[in-house]
């Protein structure tokens, strides 16, 4: 009987075309592979620019408008203190007195609204006294262009809370309460001083405007800080 013979030889030429194939199809999977990345860092790449210059014209844009409402707030500041506040009294600011002294001074007016003083300032940082403060001491404060608001018994609670929270808010300003002053409320800087029955009246408003660091101030810029605190 005769065997059948297993021919276990590979034709070496289809071995290598199938190598050769598999690498082609290899090359072509890397060269898709590295075209998609490519692809898809350029997008990416694109969007980050096009989001970092929407950014920065963004950030221009509100700098802008920043500066723009800045510049208009300015304007009307410079407006509103060419304006005369009515009802106010008004004494000439280089006749009033500004020697230092530590001996009592007499002023004129209850409160003060300038003269000889203490060579100490009380703290005009928005500081809101619950105590009186002395005169002397508030009156330099008045020479470093502070707003002086000082109330008595007649003044209700709630506009002296209104008070207190406008002078928290405002460098060079200061509040304590003056028992015998005439009025319920008194607004004084140096030698400038305003009587108001109640905070809402739009005079407040004005006055701080006009007055705090005004042209009246005699020493513009001194120090509102490391004073007397009581």
């Amino acid at each position: 009987m005769a065997s059948r013979t297993t021919n276990n030889n590979t034709d070496p030429n289809s071995r290598q075309a199938r190598i050769a194939e598999m690498r082609r199809a290899d090359q072509a999977r890397e060269r898709r592979m590295k075209a998609i990345a490519i692809t898809v860092s350029t997008v990416i790449v694109a969007g980050l620019v096009g989001f970092g210059a929407w950014v920065l014209i963004d950030q221009k844009q509100t700098e802008k408008r920043k500066q723009q409402a800045l510049e208009k707030l300015l304007k009307e500041q410079q407006e509103i203190r060419k304006q005369p506040v009515e009802g106010e009294q008004v004494w000439d600011a280089k006749k009033l007195g500004r020697n230092h002294v530590e001996t009592p001074v007499k002023y004129e007016t209850n409160p003060p609204v300038g003269g000889d003083h203490h060579p100490r300032w009380m703290n005009c940082n928005g500081d809101v006294y619950k105590a009186a403060v002395p005169e002397v001491n508030a009156v330099h404060s008045m020479e470093h262009g502070a707003v002086w608001v000082t109330y008595n018994d007649k003044a209700a609670q709630a506009d002296l809370d209104k008070l207190g929270t406008r002078v928290e808010k405002t460098p060079y300003s200061l509040m304590s309460p003056v028992k015998e002053q005439a009025g319920a409320i008194m607004l004084s800087a140096w030698g400038r001083q305003l009587t108001v029955e109640n905070a809402d009246d739009p005079r407040v408003a004005q006055f701080f405007t006009k007055y705090v660091q005004g042209e009246q101030t005699p020493e513009p810029g001194a120090a509102c800080t490391n004073g007397l605190t009581k």
